[in-house]
């Protein structure tokens, strides 16, 4: 989620392919969320083989998907999330327009990626009796509903990844054999922090902590033909866009302090 794209863009931010870098962050995304949201259907929903399977398999799933979606999206460094997105925008790693085109492409994905979601398990949504369960598969939702605490905990949750990505970006480089350079697992570290924040800080809300990973998925649930799908809680859909990105400006502006890389 921007460590190798970071040092490619710094080399020249004018080679970049906006087309590819489209690409990569929409297919990238697509998987993401495919996987993702996969995994809360497997869990959450009537009648399938992974039903109950708790939290933690949420969290790990989750985390394997992150690691999916950024071998997918190698070009553009697997950004992957508009709050990374936007910590790397402050931060001098990607300029304006890799930062547009990559929110555009995320959105897109994660919408597509909710969708395939849905085909890949629509008998299970049909035979589902609770609205509540199929909305939890495709976006978050609180576990106490309380919009102010609710933004606190996704801009922590948030903070803690985009600071990681921070500090995963200059602690070492594979190619030249530097220690903790890891070649293609170099999307472990990322995958492993996700998992991290959904169990240590995932309770509250859910843990979006990525614009794209909520919104993308809820227009995806109010646009399909699920069968007794109920609202698509767009009162509480701001927290999980506002929250993330205040998050990762936040964590851009720390990090330089913080890791001693300004």
């Amino acid at each position: 989620m921007g460590p190798r794209y970071s040092r490619k863009v710094n080399e020249d931010m004018t080679d970049v392919n906006l087309g590819l870098y489209f690409l990569s962050e929409f297919v990238g995304t697509a998987m993401l969320i495919l996987l993702g949201c996969g995994v809360v259907a497997n869990v959450a929903l009537a009648k399938n083989k992974g039903f109950g399977g708790g939290f933690l398999m949420v969290n790990w799933g989750w985390g394997l998907a992150v690691f999916v979606g950024v071998l997918a999206s190698a070009y553009s460094g697997a950004i992957l999330n508009p709050a990374v997105g936007i910590g790397l925008l402050i931060g001098g790693k990607i300029d304006f327009s890799q930062f547009a085109v990559a929110t555009g492409a995320e959105l897109l994905g994660a919408i597509v990626g909710a969708i395939l979601t849905w085909l890949a398990y629509k008998q299970h949504f049909d035979e589902e009796p609770d609205a509540a369960n199929k909305l939890g598969v495709f976006s978050t939702g609180p576990a106490i509903r309380s919009y102010g605490w609710n933004l606190v905990t996704e801009i922590i949750g948030t903070f803690v990844l985009v600071f990681a990505v921070f500090a995963f970006a200059d602690y070492g480089v594979a190619d030249i054999g530097t220690p903790g350079g890891l070649g293609p697992l170099s999307a472990l570290p990322v995958a492993l922090v996700v998992v991290a924040i959904g169990a240590s800080l995932g309770g509250p809300t859910g843990y979006a902590i990525n614009p794209a990973r909520d919104l993308g998925p809820r227009i995806a649930h109010a646009i399909l033909p699920i069968k007794g799908k109920g609202s698509s809680d767009w009162s509480y859909s701001w927290v999980p866009v506002v929250g993330p990105l205040i998050g990762g400006a936040l964590a851009a502006l720390a990090a330089p302090v913080l890791l001693n890389l300004a």
